[in-house]
């Protein structure tokens, strides 16, 4: 009997689950369906494309086993890359590149370099998701006016001035424009509505009080011009493929390849902190994605990531599986075959408002003093990385931030303490931490003050140095020969050896307990004993094996391990 009820009980928590599936599903699809048609006008292709996109980032995506809760589909993230190229190679190489794209996030599944893309540094991540932000959020002023935006980020950003002129001289603009303003508004005040209303998703309800709008008479603001979804199906052809010869294609289909697998794991692993169930299968995600934007790209629609919007509705919402990411798709597919002409009646102004709260979202400015407080060096790596987006390209400035994040570590790695103290007839050089080429200028300065000191002794001590570079090492031993050469007394202590380099070292080392060898005394008894040990060490060394005694020209010196003036026995790594 015992089992008949948990068997009733899970038949009733599956029953739960299938319902709750079936509400975050419709929530997820009542916030996807103005982002699919928003990001699809922002990348200057038709609204259609956006929905066959958000069709297939739930139906192919959603089944795959690689995350449980995220969903998929076109990205305001990826809309001003999207711009730009169709701008420049045309809509009809967009599957394409969009197909090879997804091509290679399936190779770079498969190879299991998933993860991969987890050791790219937050800073740049966070200075990317800013770079894409700001352009978005000045390319979107445009459209909340009925405009046409002038181009770039920095032409977008230096016509705001006109644009604002322009529309305080045209009431259908300053309408439209005060649509978007609202729908900006609702963006970031509707979740603190009280009650079942403040779970509406508050895109749906801009879409309604703008298309309410748009009825009343003698308003003219553009609105939203749907065709059939089945023909806008581009499928690439000869021509287009011909074009994979063109290196700004190739250079495209890399740039879609690195963001939209960065974006889509840096979600994935957003969307694992927000719920305790299954978490991210990452190369099995890389995998899903890359099907989702080979079918897009078969179709000629955009790309596809996982989406942040999407993905936290649908976790809010209480759905458990997959399901709920699957379904979402499959209502859009319905109402834009079934409901096209309600589209007609959204207004473009309004679908750009939501863009500018994407893009304030992905901006995060609450990000820039969190991470003044925390790192100010990857402050500077997150706010470099953003500058240079807006100001040239995506991809370059992500590769300018990945390089900048590179070069901070390489020198945060490099932690060199270099003293030098002048004692009697002896200049010494001590140095400790980690010696690279990106502290040799440090080293030089060092030696070369020893050097000039006067001294008929240099001691350099670097027994304390964790990592020592080809660089710092050639360095050194150079110097070293030098001033021999020069008939100073140099003695050069390297990292792991207890005496001067360049003397006898035993084939096997000695354990550390073993006590150090000491100087022959010149008693009689053990003159005869000092003989009978020359004999063993002359044998030996005819036989091939390495005296224990340093030869009679070895030169004896004990390591200094004294503090030097002022330092009090400070750790060598103080300081």
């Amino acid at each position: 009997m015992l089992g008949g009820a948990r068997g009733i009980a899970g038949k009733g928590g599956a029953r739960g689950d299938l319902a709750t599936d079936i509400t975050a599903s419709l929530v997820v699809f009542l916030v996807a369906l103005p982002l699919c048609i928003g990001v699809a006008v922002a990348s200057g292709v038709p609204a259609e494309l956006g929905i066959i996109s958000g069709v297939i980032g739930g139906l192919v995506v959603g089944a795959v086993r690689g995350s449980t809760l995220q969903v998929s589909g076109p990205a305001a993230g990826l809309a001003a890359l999207v711009a730009e190229t169709v701008a420049e190679v045309g809509v009809a190489m967009l599957g394409v590149i969009v197909l090879f794209a997804g091509v290679l996030q399936i190779v770079l599944g498969l190879v299991r370099l998933g993860r991969m893309f987890q050791a790219i540094s937050v800073a740049v991540v966070q200075g990317m998701l800013a770079g894409i932000g700001v352009p978005l959020m000045f390319s979107q002023a445009y459209p909340m006016a009925d405009a046409k935006a002038p181009g770039t980020a920095l032409e977008n950003m230096a016509g705001i001035p006109g644009l604002v002129a322009a529309v305080l001289t045209d009431p259908q603009a300053m309408i439209a424009t005060l649509l978007g303003v609202v729908t900006v508004v609702l963006s970031f005040l509707w979740k603190k509505v009280p009650g079942p209303a403040g779970r509406i998703p508050a895109a749906l309800v801009a879409v309604g009080i703008g298309m309410a709008v748009a009825a009343l008479p003698g308003v003219n603001v553009k609105t939203l011009q749907v065709g059939n979804l089945l023909n806008s199906v581009q499928v690439p052809g000869a021509e287009q493929f011909a074009g994979l010869a063109d290196g700004t294609i190739i250079t495209a289909i890399l740039t879609f390849t690195v963001i939209a697998s960065a974006e889509s794991l840096f979600t994935a692993a957003a969307v694992d902190r927000m719920h305790s169930g299954p978490r991210t299968r990452y190369n099995t995600e890389l995998i899903a994605q890359g099907a989702g934007n080979t079918v897009a790209g078969l179709l000629g629609a955009l790309p596809i990531t996982a989406v942040v919007a999407r993905s936290s509705a649908n976790v809010q919402a209480g759905a458990k599986t997959r399901l709920s990411r699957t379904l979402h798709g499959l209502w859009l597919l319905a109402f834009a075959l079934l409901l096209p002409q309600v589209l007609a009646l959204i207004p473009i102004s309004v679908l750009a408002g939501v863009l500018v709260h994407s893009g304030w979202k992905l901006f995060g400015p609450a990000e820039f003093p969190k991470m003044w407080r925390q790192d100010r060096g990857e402050f500077a790596v997150m706010t470099l990385t953003m500058l240079v987006i807006v100001a040239t390209a995506l991809l370059e400035g992500v590769l300018f931030g990945l390089a900048a994040g590179i070069v901070l570590a390489a020198l945060r790695m490099s932690q060199t303490v270099v003293r030098q103290h002048v004692e009697q007839d002896t200049a010494k050089v001590v140095m400790a931490g980690n010696a690279t080429f990106l502290r040799l200028p440090k080293v030089i300065d060092a030696l070369e003050a020893a050097a000039a000191s006067g001294k008929p002794r240099i001691r350099l001590d670097l027994t304390g140095v964790t990592h020592l570079d080809h660089a710092c090492r050639n360095q050194v031993e150079e110097f070293t020969a030098q001033q021999r050469g020069l008939g100073l007394r140099v003695e050069l202590l390297m990292p792991g050896e207890a005496k001067p380099a360049g003397a006898a070292t035993p084939a096997r080392e000695a354990p550390e307990t073993a006590p150090l060898p000491r100087r022959p005394v010149t008693g009689p008894a053990e003159q005869a004993e000092q003989v009978k040990q020359a004999e063993q060490a002359e044998q030996s060394e005819q036989a091939g094996e390495p005296s224990p005694w340093p030869a009679a020209d070895a030169e004896w010196f004990y390591l200094d391990t004294r503090p030097l003036p002022g330092e009090h026995a400070r750790s060598p790594l103080v300081g």
